[in-house]
């Protein structure tokens, strides 16, 4: 599961408590760093906040994901170059808690999709985010200009068209863009990443389709088509079927 509401503010001690209890064994939680890191502070003087939230994020122990760097698309006026965002990006990766956590980057400059920055992050072993978004370049374009797998692990995001499918529809329950198309070529992709031993952290927003859940059900079962293993990670309790013995002392 990718947390969306800890990228709005750093959650209470409670709350991540509650995250870590309420869930089953193998339950991964992808957190999204507070935008006040990636949006407001862009990486300056924000150590507090950013150790803080860390800090908190460690009460989930095992089933803590990659954290996830969703920066926003820049204008010339806070950045002039890729240059200038790579510097500062720089200085701050070097301050990252690795090996201990995993992170992932993401950044909607499109033209700063370059081998430099696939480079940078590549020596730190962080991710670089692979989306599904209108208007970024498709994973396929990105492997023709480099290798975008910049870890040991890779981080997808199926996002979509939000503008578009919401003059549609603001009701997430039902599938409304027929994706089949973009998820079968996605389901290639993953299983050339798949081969080289690279773990997989996949997730669909609703406005990527119209209802997350079905799109990653559609993803799973073009993988079954193609004899392509997604095995659960979640350790499900036991069923138990009933018997008469378990009926209420009233019950006739």
């Amino acid at each position: 599961m990718e947390v969306d509401s800890t990228f709005y503010g750093i959650p209470t001690a409670q709350a991540v408590t509650n995250w870590e209890r309420r869930t089953p064994p193998g339950f991964i939680f992808s957190v999204k760093i507070p935008q006040i890191i990636t949006h407001e502070k862009i990486l300056v003087d924000c150590d507090g906040e950013f150790e803080k939230f860390v800090g908190l994020m460690e009460i989930l122990g095992e089933k803590l994901g990659p954290m996830v760097f969703q920066f926003p698309f820049f204008s010339n006026e806070v950045f002039s170059s890729d240059v200038q965002f790579i510097c500062r990006l720089k200085a701050f990766l070097r301050k990252l808690p690795r090996p201990k956590y995993k992170f992932a980057v993401e950044i909607r400059n499109k033209h700063w999709l370059t081998p430099r920055f696939a480079e940078l992050l590549r020596e730190h072993n962080i991710a670089l985010v692979l989306q599904d978004q209108s208007w970024m370049p498709r994973s396929e374009e990105l492997f023709e200009r480099f290798d975008p797998i910049t870890a040991d692990f890779t981080y997808i995001r199926w996002l979509g068209d939000r503008k578009g499918i919401e003059r549609t529809t603001k009701i997430w329950n039902k599938t409304i863009v027929d994706r089949t198309t973009e998820l079968r070529s996605w389901v290639d992709v993953c299983h050339r990443i798949q081969r080289r031993g690279v773990t997989i952290y996949a997730y669909a927003n609703n406005h990527y389709s119209g209802f997350g859940p079905a799109t990653v059900e559609q993803f799973r079962q073009i993988c079954a088509a193609n004899a392509i293993e997604t095995p659960l990670n979640v350790q499900l309790p036991p069923k138990i079927e009933r018997t008469l013995f378990d009926l209420p002392d009233n019950t006739c």
